[in-house]
């Protein structure tokens, strides 16, 4: 895959998935422990979300820090935004503003169920 296909899969993976995140692992065995948290998060929000596993998927996970200016993983994407990483999203859920974050998104797009 070349530079240029993969900011464009990449672009495509964070227009078309409202609630997306780029972690290590997957969903029911993250592969570090900011992963684990991030998915703990979002699975007690009860929202769908999507997720690319970065680990499987080295050019992504080389490309998209230059993408987003975020260096490290996990990287959570709402309706196209950065939101941040493990830090970002538990401060957001301790103080209750990740979980209406996450009710809104998707609400003008057609919601998708897996970005690889």
């Amino acid at each position: 895959m070349t530079t240029s296909n993969t900011e464009a899969v990449i672009r495509q993976q964070i227009a078309t998935n409202p609630v997306l995140l780029y972690m290590k692992g997957t969903p029911d065995a993250p592969e570090c422990g900011f992963s684990g948290a991030t998915v703990a998060a979002l699975k007690r929000s009860t929202v769908p979300f999507s997720f690319v596993n970065v680990l499987a998927s080295p050019f992504i996970r080389e490309k998209l820090p230059s993408i987003s200016r975020w260096p490290t993983f996990p990287q959570l994407f709402v309706d196209g935004e950065l939101i941040g990483g493990c830090d970002i999203v538990l401060g957001m859920e301790a103080d209750g503003s990740l979980k209406p974050l996450l009710d809104g998104a998707g609400k003008s797009a057609p919601v998708a169920k897996a970005a690889e």
